[in-house]
């Protein structure tokens, strides 16, 4: 089973949180390794050892046991942006990458602790900065995905110092929790 690309260029990961258990298992061959190392470069190291680590192509590059499914930095992007979600996200992640409604029922965890290349603060689909679409290059951080009502509470500002709100208002909102400060 594979994945494709949604119509916006993004590689999507549809239905990988059904799809995960259904995909066949490869031993890690040539270069396998180096997305794998690459994967798990965005969990810290006693939820690295039992994750499932899968590519963009939906592929499982390693079997794992503690509900986490780690994903390379995309091939489109130059930089890093591996990330690892739980359950939750994988549910968000499929309604994202096909544009439907999402509503958290419970608190879910990813982990970027690699940091990424950015993403607008304010559109979810924004493929590049604007001037106006707060375009952000986060350090290593944790997202959160929770029932709304618990988001109500933080900032949106993601210069505040803290916790912030990315893409509030959208099905899609979650809250960015900086670890450390960001690379200049």
């Amino acid at each position: 089973m594979r994945i494709s690309k949604t119509d916006n260029g993004v590689l999507g990961i549809a239905a990988l949180a059904v799809a995960v258990c259904m995909l066949p298992v490869t031993a890690p061959a040539d270069g396998h390794a180096d997305m794998i190392a690459d994967a798990l470069s965005a969990a810290w190291p006693g939820m690295a050892e039992d994750a499932t680590v899968v590519d963009w192509e939906g592929n499982v590059l390693r079997e794992g046991s503690n509900g986490y499914t780690c994903f390379p930095t995309p091939p489109m992007l130059t930089g890093t942006a591996p990330m690892c979600m739980d359950a939750e996200w994988m549910e968000w992640a499929d309604a994202w990458s096909n544009k439907k409604e999402f509503e958290a029922d419970a608190l879910g965890i990813s982990y970027m602790l690699a940091g990424d290349e950015g993403a607008s603060n304010i559109d979810p689909y924004a493929e590049g900065p604007t001037e106006d679409n707060e375009w952000i290059v986060e350090g290593a951080h944790l997202m959160i995905v929770a029932p709304p009502a618990l988001l109500e509470a933080f900032p949106t500002d993601p210069d505040n110092g803290g916790p912030y709100v990315m893409w509030k208002g959208t099905p899609y909102a979650h809250l960015m929790v900086p670890i450390g400060s960001r690379e200049d």
